[in-house]
């Protein structure tokens, strides 16, 4: 791999030559900017060997960097030859900083500012204009022009989601944001995010591997039509009665000279999501840029009746499947068969593949045995599989994209017997896990707000863990949809009825084992407080699927916890025993038994 490594950095240095720069910057991104990348726009893989989800490559004419984060050290250094690349840290080593090390003045860094959003290419110019460094925006990128055996598009026609399931149709939809355009003082939005204009127009597609959207860019007029740049050859030909009047289909081509043609246009668009290019091509031809967030992104998070009814049905087909799963499990480890963690994974598939409502996992299966487990984020997929041993524990963190919706649940398994110690840790990740789940707050509370009744009981024992507590989770779209979440220090964004999150605190031994426990829960008002002076919320759990009680220490469990656990296993039951029978039936019947 080596070699062909090389072979590659020789023709981007020969790029660098032809467009008269002296570095270039490969962020691991494409022109969308979303979490997934389909395989034909994974240009930082191409050039470096990386496959992590997060990172960035600088070439120089005689010397090149890769920079990734915590999450991915050893991983880098296994794929990522240091005779090529040296290693360095995306946070602990800024590039741009750097880059302004590393060059001379009158120095030119080229970029392609597709795969950049505008908020950055502005920071980057800036530091680079007192360095006297020339930003360059480079019309072909080098690896682009170099990649010539680089995989096709998909070309999977575009599917047309019902307004049933939706629970209104594009029109309305495209209406109610439309005002909010206007209500920004803006004439037109930007719609960037490719699940925003899916949900926009009730459309579906199958162009980027974990996340059912579409490649395209959306321009939503104030009065709510909209044009939507694509490649025609997947738009299906009722597509206009479905969508309904106001929207026209345009290649996506020729997005760069619609926004040539927007003097005096007041253009709304998020700097921190759009690329740099749309925005910067408007600016130039005339445009006045409004900056703003997406205004779809709001209302999407806050699903409405047919959507959580969508959320709630395949969240108990989903449970059944995880479950038959846990049983198989429990079934094999007595039988001391021990399988590696890429088998784990391929059997719970092949447990929610038997729903014909089922199209393809939400996010790449964390399946972690042992002390693979300490590592948060880890795949099994980067190396080789380990297998389990007894007396161990085995983290599962799944979901699945159906038709009526997006489902994400971690698991933690006894294997054997544990420890003391083990227990411990996992009740009190569970205590957090309650905390969260039983938090009453009022309007306008946040999830930075909430984050901390989840930490709680870790942090009096002087515990913690490094990733947030909560995500918002979209409707058969992104399992990670914003603008919601809890975490330590994610945005202020008030937490609205409709809203989906995740629950799932966790606690990493470094060598170890890992624990996390994850509900998805959506916000619904609180009804039952009687008397209550301020409009008050709660979660509602979406999730059913037994949680391992031989993991738990119920001395360290209040009167009140036990009660909730019992309740919650007692709910599992009773959702998933109609839909169970035989030897698995008997095991949820088993597992769900009072503590």
């Amino acid at each position: 791999m080596s070699n062909i490594i090389a072979t590659r950095l020789n023709a981007i240095r020969q790029q660098l030559e032809v467009n008269h720069i002296d570095a270039f910057i490969i962020p691991r991104a494409d022109e969308y900017l979303g979490e997934y990348v389909p395989a034909r726009n994974e240009r930082l893989h191409w050039a470096t060997g990386f496959t992590g989800s997060a990172g960035m490559a600088i070439v120089l004419k005689d010397r090149a960097a890769i920079f990734t984060d915590g999450r991915y050290t050893v991983q880098v250094r296994q794929q990522v030859d240091g005779n090529l690349f040296e290693y360095l840290s995306l946070y602990d080593d800024p590039q741009i900083d750097w880059l302004i090390d590393t060059l001379p003045a009158g120095a030119s860094v080229g970029i392609d500012s597709r795969l950049h959003t505008l908020a950055w290419y502005q920071q980057a110019k800036a530091q680079f204009d007192k360095a006297q460094i020339n930003l360059v925006e480079v019309n072909d990128n080098p690896i682009d022009v170099s990649w010539l055996d680089r995989p096709a598009a998909s070309a999977t026609t575009m599917t047309l989601f019902s307004h049933e399931g939706a629970g209104r149709n594009s029109i309305e939809k495209r209406q109610q944001i439309g005002a909010l355009v206007k209500k920004q003082g803006a004439d037109v939005a930007l719609i960037a995010a490719l699940d925003s204009c899916c949900w926009l127009l009730n459309i579906r597609g199958n162009d980027v591997p974990r996340f059912p959207v579409i490649l395209g860019c959306g321009l939503l007029s104030a009065n709510g039509d909209m044009t939507f740049f694509t490649d025609l050859a997947k738009v299906p030909q009722n597509v206009t009665e479905h969508v309904g009047a106001g929207v026209s289909f345009k290649d996506e081509a020729e997005l760069a000279t619609v926004l040539t043609q927007m003097e005096g246009v007041k253009l709304l668009a998020d700097p921190h999501s759009a690329n740099a290019f749309s925005q910067l091509l408007a600016q130039k031809s005339g445009a006045k840029l409004i900056v703003g967030t997406d205004p779809v992104a709001l209302p999407k998070a806050q699903k409405n009746s047919a959507e959580l009814a969508g959320m709630r049905a395949c969240h108990i087909r989903d449970g059944v499947a995880v479950s038959r799963f846990l049983a198989w499990l429990d079934n094999q480890v007595e039988q001391h068969i021990m399988h590696d963690e890429a088998q784990l994974a391929d059997k719970l598939e092949s447990f929610r593949l038997q729903d014909p409502l089922y199209r393809e996992p939400s996010f790449d299966t964390i399946s972690a045995t042992g002390a693979n487990a300490a590592m948060c984020h880890y795949n099994h997929n980067n190396g080789t599989p380990s297998t389990m041993t007894m007396d161990s524990i085995y983290l599962v963190d799944s979901g699945a994209q159906y038709i009526d919706g997006t489902t994400d649940v971690t698991r933690t398994i006894a294997i054997g017997k544990v420890t003391d110690e083990q227990k411990k840790m996992v009740t009190l990740v569970l205590k957090g896990h309650i905390a969260l789940d039983t938090a009453r707050f009022p309007k306008g509370t946040s999830g930075q707000q909430l984050d901390a009744f989840a930490r709680q009981y870790l942090w009096q024992h002087g515990f913690d863990y490094d990733h947030g507590t909560g995500h918002g989770v979209g409707h058969f779209l992104s399992v990670h949809e914003g603008p919601q979440r809890i975490g330590k220090n994610v945005n202020g964004v008030a937490l609205l009825p409709g809203m989906v999150l995740s629950n799932e605190p966790g606690y990493y031994r470094a060598n170890g084992f890992g624990i996390r426990i994850e509900n998805l829960v959506a916000v619904q008002p609180c009804l039952a407080l009687q008397g209550a002076e301020r409009e008050m919320y709660e979660f509602d759990a979406l999730t059913h699927i037994p949680m391992d009680a031989r993991l738990i220490d119920k001395s360290l469990l209040t009167d009140f916890e036990v009660n909730w656990f019992n309740q919650y296993q007692q709910k599992v039951r009773q959702t998933l025993a109609p839909l169970m029978q035989g030897d698995e039936l008997a095991w949820l019947n088993k597992v769900t038994v009072a503590i």
